[in-house]
């Protein structure tokens, strides 16, 4: 069965049917919280091909976003069972399972939900560069104005909003292509919650260049043995064309300071000024 289709029977039956089967599964210990357009949807295939490792139902379950109503029943159906577990466990020793929702890290509500849950649990962000993100967002949505004029109108929009509003300020960053590229504003709120060896950060350009390299990364922080991953192919991919050079000089002006915010806070520099 296809992801989507996995999803559209989940969503409709949501807590009613899959409930009943919540306390016979368990809870992840590993969640992906972001971002959006940087290769999550690769990393949730990639993980469920190391042994130890079995993957939700699909990927952006979304139950510390916009799914939290829906309940803890509802989130638990969507993960192994508890003999799945203990079957893994007695084959290699280890096992783990795993959320990738890459809209968490928007929501300032969700870090306090999941340290509720699943205090101990571990959380990776892969950022790719905020220019080439936010473009590549763009071609998801609504193509009727161009990528320029969508970005300028965001501008206006940041100067002029609330911070002050959590409400307005949130649906706003929950959207906004400039937004979702303010990564130290995003991490600070995380940051706030969990302890930063709790937190992996991935850089989206090296997990396309040396996916495999970046994946033992991953399970060293997981605390699972090397494994070579035999499909590392890119999922989720879209084709476009190149940005105007005059836009991405433009956009290296903008998001030049949130970088250098975002390098002091992890101590890291991506050279994302190209």
């Amino acid at each position: 069965m296809s992801i989507f289709l996995s999803k559209i029977k989940h969503i409709i039956l949501k807590r009613h049917v899959y409930g009943w089967s919540s306390p016979l599964r368990v809870l992840p210990e590993l969640i992906v919280i972001g971002v959006v357009r940087s290769g999550t949807t690769s990393l949730y295939h990639y993980l469920s091909q190391h042994p130890s490792i079995i993957k939700s139902a699909y990927d952006e379950l979304g139950y510390f976003d916009s799914n939290y109503e829906l309940g803890l029943n509802w989130y638990k159906s969507l993960f192994p069972s508890i003999l799945k577990k203990n079957k893994i466990l007695k084959k290699n020793g280890k096992f783990m399972t795993y959320d990738v929702t890459p809209f968490y890290i928007y929501n300032e509500k969700a870090p306090k939900r999941i340290q509720k849950i699943l205090p101990n649990s571990k959380l990776i962000v892969i950022l790719r560069n905020p220019i080439d993100r936010s473009y590549s967002n763009y071609f998801l949505g609504n193509q009727d104005k161009s990528f320029e004029e969508v970005i300028e109108n965001e501008k206006k929009i940041l100067n002029k909003i609330n911070k002050s509003n959590p409400d307005e300020y949130y649906n706003f960053v929950h959207t906004s292509m400039l937004s979702r590229g303010f990564y130290a504003e995003q991490l600070e709120n995380w940051y706030k919650v969990f302890p930063k060896n709790q937190i992996l950060i991935i850089q989206s350009e090296e997990f396309i260049k040396n996916p495999n390299k970046v994946m033992n990364d991953i399970f060293d922080f997981l605390d699972l043995p090397h494994y070579e991953i035999p499909d590392t192919s890119k999922k989720n991919k879209i084709y476009y064309d190149p940005m105007k050079k005059e836009t991405r000089s433009d956009l290296i002006k903008f998001f030049r300071p949130y970088n250098e915010k975002l390098y002091s806070l992890i101590g890291r520099n991506f050279n994302w000024d190209n």
